[in-house]
């Protein structure tokens, strides 16, 4: 049966409705009392960490995608990949070559995003050989004259000249190595051309001063050092027995000035030994300058021995390589190059005071020597003025006897 209108409840009049979140809160909350405790509980523990909105806030905007990393450069090589690691051959660990071996290994190979480090040994001979049979070995500092006698003997059929030397490769001269000939305070000599009959030690079989020592004697006198006069030792070993049991006569001692050896001198030393000289105007000086530079040793550089300058002879240094062919190598020996050039002012101001004699150059070799393409290429980007060719170096004696042949280590002792 239909109720008439006035039988009807009246209901009272509803507040406005609260705002939209408010609302679904109230019915959430409406929810959970009839859910029982459990899911109250549940919503309460959440609500701790997301505390409910203000009641006319409005909705929240959402957040904006993360933007993707701008990616970086890709290295040249992985980031945790470590630098490729060679050596450089150069002389005993007081020389001038040694030295500057440790330059070309912080301020050149460093740069260029590879580690080189430098080897001391008994020097020029010794490098030939280890630049052809280490396989770390990618660099060495040679001497004109060693790098002559063994491309002579390679000319004159000496079958492991040739494998030693057919593949050097040189990058560029360096600087002059000064040749300094010792002699006790009380010796009866003063010139070089009085070095005949002398007993003189020239240094182990194997380094540089081996070979120059018999070179300079042979060019003198016409003659070899005979094995009655050559003593085959460390130049500390030669200088210690100048001065106490007088066994040797003469030091022959090779490198750049100043020298560490010779500056590490006290002041006494001067009342034990001193220098000779060259006399430029004798006749028997006349083969020799063929193959060696006239040089001044500077008594700058060594006040504790020296009042006054001195002149000697001189070799020309130079750095060299093989002529590799794999690719990682040849790329090496690029950026070696180009760090080189950019590197060069900084070589001379931080560096062993022989740099500043360095220039850029690439001058005329002598025949059967041969420069390393991959380096000469960038190189000839940063050329300075040239200096003089540098003399083709002494001839090699045939004989296997001959001293210059045992100081390569081409033959038995």
């Amino acid at each position: 049966m239909r109720l008439p209108p006035a039988a009807l409840p009246t209901l009272p009049t509803l507040p406005a409705l609260p705002a939209l979140p408010v609302l679904l809160r109230l019915l959430t909350c409406l929810f959970m009392m009839l859910a029982g405790p459990g899911l109250a509980q549940t919503e309460a523990a959440s609500a701790v960490d997301d505390p409910p909105p203000l009641a006319d806030a409005p909705p929240a905007k959402p957040a904006a995608p993360a933007r993707p990393a701008v990616p970086a450069p890709p290295p040249r090589r992985p980031a945790n990949a470590t630098p490729a690691r060679y050596e450089i051959v150069t002389a005993d660990e007081r020389s001038t070559a040694y030295e500057v071996g440790r330059d070309l290994g912080r301020l050149v190979a460093e740069p260029a995003g590879f580690t080189l480090r430098a080897v001391h040994t008994a020097g020029s001979s010794e490098n030939v050989r280890r630049l052809r049979q280490d396989p770390d070995v990618k660099f060495a500092l040679l001497q004109a004259d060693v790098i002559q006698a063994y491309v002579d003997e390679a000319a004159a059929g000496n079958a492991e000249a040739a494998d030693l030397i057919q593949r050097l490769r040189l990058v560029l001269p360096l600087y002059q190595s000064e040749i300094y000939f010792i002699v006790r305070r009380d010796a009866p000599i003063d010139y070089l051309h009085e070095l005949g009959g002398q007993r003189i030690s020239a240094g182990p079989i194997g380094s540089a001063a081996a070979l120059t020592t018999a070179s300079v004697y042979r060019r003198l006198f016409g003659r070899g050092l005979g094995e009655d006069q050559a003593r085959y030792e460390s130049t500390e070993d030669g200088l210690a027995r100048l001065v106490t049991d007088r066994s040797v006569d003469v030091v022959v001692y090779i490198g750049g000035q100043p020298a560490r050896l010779l500056t590490d001198m006290r002041p006494e030393a001067r009342q034990l030994i001193r220098f000779l000289r060259l006399d430029a105007g004798h006749p028997s000086s006349r083969g020799v300058l063929d193959s060696y530079a006239a040089a001044t040793i500077a008594a700058a550089n060594y006040p504790n021995l020296l009042s006054e300058d001195l002149p000697t002879l001189a070799s020309l240094t130079w750095l060299a390589t093989y002529n590799y062919a794999q690719p990682d190598l040849t790329e090496m020996l690029a950026q070696f190059s180009r760090s080189f050039c950019r590197q060069l002012p900084t070589l001379r101001a931080e560096g062993h005071p022989k740099w500043n004699e360095v220039r850029v150059a690439l001058p005329p070799l002598p025949q059967g020597w041969r420069y390393s393409l991959t380096t000469s290429r960038p190189l000839s980007q940063c050329l300075e003025p040239t200096r003089r060719a540098p003399a083709p170096g002494p001839k090699a004696a045939p004989a296997c006897a001959s001293e210059e042949r045992r100081s390569l280590g081409l033959c038995g002792p």
